[in-house]
């Protein structure tokens, strides 16, 4: 108790300290109503409710507006996890971190990764050096069409001083006739073909326009078929209106123009092989007089029977290709075997020791075939052309044949009913 009214007499001693020296005094301009004021029970029970934290009241028992608290003191929350949680957590995180780092590290440095690695850059080199990304199918033949290859063998063997390669394709059946296919010919001006689909292979990747203008060059004027080389060199000319001179009027001026343009003879031939043309080779620019640039009927038919698929250029570039082909102005090999209402694009070769023509033909009965005829002769000898027109002519009678029914190839098998009395008879046809 005494310690307690020692406590209540110190504060209050305090109290009056500090009112005494916040009150000015009497004689500094202080009131003695002031003076008194500071004795007053109102203001030493004022003084010990701001003491002890308290919202003091006035004397008509109202509380003050702005009450006075003790100084803020900071309070601290309470973990929402425990301490152990949040170790178990960080570690969690640490070691899927690491895994992660180890396991870049350890793919990076994965001998199969880098083999991927080395074959993914093959593959991007092999795409840049084709002009079209697209890689032809394997080329798939069925049955061989026996009754016309004997024909066709059969007249082949008539003059034993020409040497003809027979390749023919029925692109609906996929059956095909071989008659020395793989023989290695002079290909002349059948070279052009490949080089006309390289072109727009190059103008499906981008890297040529049709509209272009190529300039004729004094390196690129050659002899022999065409028109180009009668023009002054400096002169240029749409790339389109160069492939088709090419073609059409089989100009070896234009066919320099664009092997030049194309990049040249070595990758020409890198795409040919990518094809499956094995024997087909560009060994000199055009003209070639002396025969040196080579191909077999086989890799020209392959050839045309990739483009009728689309599997080496667009849609858009196989039509143009296929209309530049049918305006070619020699038409007196393949398409004069044919009947009036057929359509071929074709190209023809010629030389002094070796004539050709290969294309393909639309029939009228909505068959479709492509053929390649090559035969290798004594200088000029006329006969190599008339045979090219007669295996023509007896390849188109033979397709034009309507195609045997289930009904007639039964009959043809099965022989007719005999009775007791009679003796057999053989089998006759329907037709």
């Amino acid at each position: 108790m005494d310690r307690g009214k020692q406590r209540k007499r110190n504060l209050d001693a305090r109290l009056s300290e500090r009112a005494s020296a916040s009150r000015p005094s009497l004689g500094q301009g202080g009131s003695p109503q002031e003076k008194s004021n500071i004795n007053r029970p109102e203001t030493v029970s004022r003084s010990r409710a701001i003491a002890n934290g308290r919202s003091p009241q006035v004397s008509n028992g109202q509380p003050n507006r702005r009450p006075i608290t003790r100084s803020r003191q900071r309070v601290r929350s309470r973990p929402i996890l425990s301490k152990p949680v949040l170790y178990a957590m960080r570690l969690l995180i640490f070691g899927i971190g690491i895994s992660v780092i180890v396991g870049i590290v350890l793919s990076v440095l994965s001998p199969a990764n880098r083999e991927f690695a080395g074959a993914s850059q093959t593959v991007q080199q092999n795409a840049r050096r084709s002009r079209i990304a697209k890689v032809p199918a394997p080329w798939k033949l069925q049955e061989p069409i026996a009754p016309l290859q004997t024909e066709i063998s059969t007249l082949a063997a008539q003059d034993t001083k020409l040497k003809p390669g027979v390749f023919l394709i029925d692109l609906d059946t996929n059956n095909y006739v071989d008659v020395n296919a793989d023989r290695i010919f002079a290909a002349a001006s059948t070279i052009k073909v490949p080089v006309l689909v390289a072109f727009f292979q190059a103008v499906d990747a981008g890297k040529i326009r049709l509209d272009e203008e190529l300039v004729l060059k004094q390196e690129h004027i050659t002899g022999g078929s065409g028109e180009l080389q009668g023009y002054k060199p400096g002169s240029k000319y749409p790339a389109l209106e160069v492939a088709t001179k090419m073609i059409v009027i089989s100009d070896n001026t234009a066919t320099n123009m664009l092997i030049d343009r194309l990049g040249g003879l070595a990758p020409l031939n890198q795409e040919f092989q990518a094809w499956g043309l094995a024997h087909t080779v560009l060994n000199n620019p055009l003209a070639d007089l002396e025969g040196t640039n080579t191909t077999t009927p086989k890799d020209l038919s392959k050839l045309l029977a990739l483009i009728d698929k689309g599997e080496l250029i667009s849609l858009r570039s196989r039509d143009r290709l296929l209309h530049i082909m049918r305006q070619t102005k020699t038409r007196s090999l393949l398409p004069s075997g044919l009947g009036k209402a057929a359509v071929m694009a074709n190209k023809t070769g010629t030389l002094g020791a070796m004539v050709g023509d290969m294309g393909l033909v639309d029939m009228p009965n909505g068959k479709r075939y492509i053929t390649a005829v090559l035969v290798e002769r004594p200088r000029n000898n006329s006969k190599a052309q008339e045979l090219i027109r007669q295996i023509s002519k007896t390849t188109y009678q033979y397709l034009a044949k309507p195609a045997p029914t289930p009904e007639s190839t039964s009959a043809e098998k099965s022989p007719q009913k005999t009775t007791s009395s009679q003796s057999p008879q053989p089998a006759t046809s329907s037709n």
